[in-house]
């Protein structure tokens, strides 16, 4: 390699990088992004990476906790005496399927653990579902799918959301990033910011960068979410050579 294509490759390099946003200041600078989910691949290039939160301002939204659940997780009641209504906040937020691990924030997780067991895409398995009915909110669905198969790694997102607020709109959103680079994520959220209605999220998932370390990856993650309404968080690391994982729960009610 001359050392013209040297600094050529370091400049695109640099440029890539610097494309990326910090999550960590993504996350203090809104105090409500709602749910979130990031997914990637470590700065080492030998862990796919998944990451979700979910944040509350009601006192039913905050009495949850995420629980281990087989191979993924699901929420449940911190609290079952305060518990006012159960459908929008305890679902199972991830489940595996063979190779595939589905990251969502709803009970679509199930949609599309049952349509690809059905060989339906993830997109066509989200085909039947829309935004959360929370009027005025419309609170978008969020999901990711990744896959791992002999050492290749590809992760999908989509977003299904109100056309603007109105109920009888439903926009539908896919994107599908194929072998990422190293240290490379992408964050999605339900929210733009906090505000009455809440505003949903807007464009495509944002380019983040992704450490080697779970538990270094965790603490920014679970310090940097607002003190007041973050609820519970769930990363995981799994080796994309071997499919071993390892997971990281934190739950502010204990």
């Amino acid at each position: 390699m001359t050392k013209q294509v040297l600094r050529r490759f370091l400049y695109i390099r640099k440029e890539q990088i610097m494309s990326r946003l910090s999550l960590e200041q993504e996350l203090k600078s809104n105090a409500y992004p709602g749910r979130g989910i990031v997914i990637g691949k470590s700065a080492d290039g030998t862990k796919a990476v998944a990451a979700y939160f979910i944040m509350g301002r009601s006192e039913n939204s905050r009495n949850r906790v995420f629980v281990e659940d087989g191979e993924g997780i699901r929420t449940q009641a911190f609290d079952p005496a305060k518990l006012t209504d159960p459908s929008l906040i305890i679902y199972a937020p991830v489940r595996v399927l063979g190779n595939k691990t589905i990251v969502t924030n709803g009970d679509q997780t199930d949609t599309i653990y049952e349509g690809m067991d059905h060989q339906l895409t993830f997109e066509q398995s989200l085909r039947s579902r829309e935004f959360e009915p929370d009027a005025p909110n419309y609170t978008p669905r969020i999901s990711g799918i990744m896959h791992i198969e002999d050492g290749k790694y590809n992760y999908a997102m989509s977003i299904l959301k109100s056309n603007q607020g109105d109920p009888e709109s439903c926009q539908r959103f896919t994107f599908a990033f194929e072998n990422p680079k190293a240290g490379e994520g992408h964050f999605i959220h339900t929210y733009q910011c906090d505000g009455n209605p809440l505003p949903s999220f807007s464009g495509e998932p944002k380019p983040v960068t992704i450490p080697d370390d779970i538990a270094e990856f965790t603490d920014m993650l679970w310090s940097s979410l607002n003190e007041d309404n973050k609820v519970s968080l769930f990363v995981r690391f799994i080796d994309i050579a071997t499919g071993k994982y390892e997971t990281k729960i934190v739950n502010k009610n204990h």
